[in-house]
Order: C-alpha cells, then sequence, then structure tokens
C-alpha cells in the first residue's frame, strides 16, 4: 500500500512540474520583440511598423527602448509618434554610403536609430511603438531591427540575433520584417502589401493596457507541444499509480 502510495505522489509531481513547463516554455518564447505586421511587399510605400516590447522582468520596468535601423537597405521618410504615455523620441539620422535615388530625387541620409524614453512598461506589460515610412527597400528579402532594452535596475536586453535559414531561434532575437514580391497590384508602387495581401497594413491592434504580450511564432507553438506532452506521460503515470493501488487493496482484501 505504502508503495503505491509513493508512486501515486511522484507522478502527481511530475504532472505538475510538466504543467509549468507549459506555462514556462510558452511565457519564454513569447516575451522578446517583435515588429508587426510581419511583412510587407518590397519597395512598399507609405505604411506604418509597429514594434511590441513586452516587459519580462518581475521587478523592474522597461525605462528605454532603442531600434536600430538598417542603413545597408534602409528605409525611407521614417516618421515617428507624437510623446504619449510618457515617451518621447529621439531620431538619429546617418549619411548613406550608397544614396538611394527615388522618383522625387536621390537620398543621402535616412534614420539609422529611434530611441524612446521617459515612460515605463511595468511586469506584464507592454507597449507599441510606431514608426511610419515612406518608402521599403526592394532589394532585399528581410529587414534586421536589432533593438536594445533597458529596465529600470540597469539591465539592458539585447535583441539582435539575426535568425538563421532552418535553424532554431535565437535566445536573443531581433525583430524581423520579411520582405515579399511584389504582387500585380503593387506594380505601380503607390501602395505596399502587409500581411493582409493588399494595401499598406494598419499598426498592430493595441490590447487593453496593463494585458501581456502574446505571440503566435512557430517556437511558441513548439513549446507549448512539448509541454502537452510532458502532461500526457504526467497522466499516464498517474493512471498506473492509480491501478497500482487499487491492485494493492483488492490483492489485501482478497
Amino acid at each position: 500500500m505504502s508503495l503505491a502510495r509513493t508512486a501515486l505522489r511522484r507522478a502527481g509531481a511530475v504532472t505538475a512540474l510538466a504543467a509549468a513547463g507549459v506555462l514556462a516554455a510558452a511565457g519564454a518564447a513569447s516575451a522578446h520583440v517583435t515588429v508587426h505586421p510581419e511583412n510587407y511587399a518590397k519597395g512598399a510605400t507609405d505604411g506604418v511598423l509597429t514594434f511590441r516590447v513586452p516587459n519580462e522582468e518581475d521587478t523592474a520596468r522597461t525605462t528605454k527602448v532603442q531600434v536600430f535601423l538598417p542603413t545597408d537597405h534602409p528605409v525611407l521618410g521614417v516618421l515617428v509618434s507624437p510623446p504619449r504615455d510618457g515617451w518621447t523620441a529621439k531620431v538619429t539620422s546617418t549619411k548613406l554610403k550608397t544614396p538611394v535615388k527615388t522618383d522625387d530625387g536621390t537620398i543621402t541620409d535616412a534614420v539609422s536609430e529611434i530611441t524612446w524614453t521617459g515612460g515605463k512598461i511595468g511586469p506584464g506589460q507592454y507597449e507599441d511603438f510606431d514608426v511610419a515610412f515612406g518608402q521599403l527597400p526592394d532589394t532585399d528579402d528581410q529587414l534586421v531591427f536589432k533593438t536594445l532594452q533597458t529596465y529600470s535596475d540597469g539591465k539592458t536586453v539585447r535583441w539582435i540575433e539575426a535568425p538563421q535559414p532552418g535553424g532554431d531561434e535565437p535566445e536573443n532575437p531581433a525583430p524581423v520584417l520579411k520582405l515579399t514580391a511584389k504582387t500585380a497590384g503593387d506594380a505601380g508602387g503607390e501602395s505596399g502589401t502587409g500581411a493582409a495581401g493588399s494595401g499598406a497594413s494598419e499598426p498592430a491592434s493595441k490590447a487593453p493596457a496593463g494585458s501581456a504580450s502574446a505571440s503566435s511564432d512557430g517556437s511558441d507553438s513548439t513549446a507549448r507541444g512539448l509541454g502537452i506532452a510532458g502532461l500526457v506521460v504526467g497522466v499516464l503515470g498517474l493512471a498506473a499509480a492509480a491501478f497500482a493501488l487499487l491492485r494493492g487493496r483488492s490483492g489485501k482484501a482478497s
């Protein structure tokens, strides 16, 4: 009888650990900085990129966000939103090594960094930072926006790792915007194609203040799958322990 009860307790512990693994894995997979929408057509014009910054610390607040824009394939005509929620933006431009020719003339300078300060993102919360653009490059398949996130305790998280084709997601992935081939409707170059496939995409919708960020990338699904597998193992262990307990009682009664 005591052996059966011990097995039952151990199986219960395994199930609890598996359940905790589901929550921990899902949270870790969705805690990084992301850009929305996830894709635009190459050369898209007059659109908006939204950088979603979740707070992954339990005891510190995010007080500074720095997004670095690529200058080898520059984003042209960058504009930021007016100050809100205490946040103000500082825009830094740099001279391009290779000027970009447009219908309006040759562009020699482009925005290379945007720094937001003055606001706060508390534990379990996120903030959306909108950046409007005039034109995206049409010579690359993706844009990597390296990002630094600074907390009130002095810690800085460097979201600067670019994903590798066919590889696992990096530990600190940078926000990545995929550039897709133009469709027939984009031939005139007047509008970009976002996630919906037509017209300039709207910024990512914002959840009520104080809500946690949610992510739907493949790594999140993988984490949940592994956690569910652990739950299945734990449930099977509970069933086996219960069977052993009943068997022991049956043997004692006979």
